[in-house]
């Protein structure tokens, strides 16, 4: 990609908004997103007048068959870009890409992005149980019934028997991100835990243990991007987007050619090309810990470790606050939130803050550059983007 035609410093994040997360009765997936679109525009001290573009992603708890329409509509806002997104977990990510280019062409110039949902209070287990097992392929997976979960301890199991990687080692996954939790006021778990509780907690499918699973929560979350040219005008620091890229490998894991490697690899080189950065140059990194083997499985398809190494980085401490990559520094999903699709977006608001220097007791010190993923489906889509600082 020439320098020319990439999108490397053309826009910035210059609002960021997250509501209160957790188990939030009476509380529904509409209303959650109107209020994290709220709090990004206080935060970027616009109106909503300024909003000429708007991105959401579809609720599981209360769909709509024209959301972005429907939110715009409740917002009272009219967008001459209006899209509803549907990656999966990438969905956040590749939001910010697509409104990166429809600001790069002109098609719009200021973009909402926002996205929430009530997945722990909207369903009942029952309902959660069948939207578990209903997602898989309709002629090769779902007849057996098997959840989620089942699916990526296939993934674990695979990368315990190629590499040796052992249950201590997912473990310390979820080890080293409630730690970071511990330190994030708003992240739902914040009690410290160590590898003997993550291995003694309930198994729900071998060798994933319930510790190894991510939260199911009520939530969401906001940006808003615009012109690296408007975004000198808004009062809290730009952050810009250095590089982006998506890959994407199949939709149903029994079609996937590998459960040990993923499209990370191929998001994550198209982010490096336009970003003119190397692995080395990320000071940080928030990935989407769905399941603590696919942190292990980012890590090495990202670059930050060769492939089969993922169990010993983390087990390093490498991806510790102080570490060579800190990893998941407000809890991830594993210990901070995850209501389904938005759930990535809260890594980027974290992001966003450890490069204006406002994490507080979690921030990196001297944190210029981070790197974010995020996958949906089961290791399917995926969407890589570098931020910065700096737009150069």
């Amino acid at each position: 990609m020439s320098r020319s035609s990439s999108l490397r410093g053309a826009v910035a994040i210059v609002g960021i908004g997250d509501t209160e997360v957790g188990k939030l009765p009476g509380r529904g997936a509409t209303e959650l997103t109107i209020d994290a679109g709220a709090r990004a525009l206080r935060d970027a001290s616009i109106d909503k007048s300024a909003i000429d573009g708007l991105i959401t992603s579809n609720s599981m708890v209360d769909p709509h068959m024209y959301h972005a329409e429907m939110v715009a509509e409740a917002m009272q806002i009219f967008p001459r870009y209006c899209m509803t997104l549907a990656a999966g977990g990438a969905t956040s990510f590749a939001a910010i890409h697509h409104a990166a280019s429809a600001i790069a062409t002109g098609l719009c110039e200021t973009v909402l992005i926002s996205s929430a949902d009530n997945l722990r209070t909207g369903l009942t287990r029952e309902q959660a149980m069948v939207q578990q097992s209903s997602t898989g392929h309709p002629q090769f997976e779902a007849p057996y019934g098997a959840p989620v979960p089942v699916s990526y301890a296939f993934i674990a199991q695979a990368h315990m028997h190629q590499f040796g990687t052992t249950p201590e080692q997912l473990a310390a996954v979820a080890v080293t991100t409630r730690r970071h939790a511990s330190l994030n006021p708003n992240a739902e778990k914040r009690g410290l835990i160590d590898i003997g509780d993550v291995l003694e907690s309930r198994l729900i499918a071998d060798p994933l243990h319930l510790l190894d699973c991510s939260l199911v929560s009520d939530g969401g979350s906001a940006v808003v991007v615009t012109s690296a040219e408007r975004a000198v005008d808004h009062p809290e620091r730009p952050v810009y987007l250095l590089g982006a890229g998506e890959g994407h490998s199949h939709e149903h894991i029994s079609a996937a050619k590998s459960l040990v490697s993923s499209a990370a690899a191929e998001s994550g080189e198209r982010a490096y090309a336009m970003a003119g950065l190397t692995p080395k140059d990320v000071d940080f990194a928030e990935l989407y810990d769905c399941f603590t083997p696919v942190v292990l499985i980012e890590l090495e398809d990202l670059g930050f470790c060769a492939k089969g190494e993922g169990g010993p980085y983390v087990e390093a401490g490498h991806t510790a606050l102080g570490g060579r990559l800190p990893t998941n520094t407000h809890g991830g999903l594993l210990s901070h939130t995850h209501p389904g699709n938005p759930g990535s977006m809260f890594a980027l608001t974290e992001a966003v803050m450890q490069l204006r220097g406002d994490a507080g007791a979690r921030q990196v010190e001297g944190a210029e550059v981070g790197l974010v993923h995020a996958q949906g489906g089961i290791l399917s889509s995926h969407c890589t983007l570098l931020l910065g600082r700096d737009a150069s």
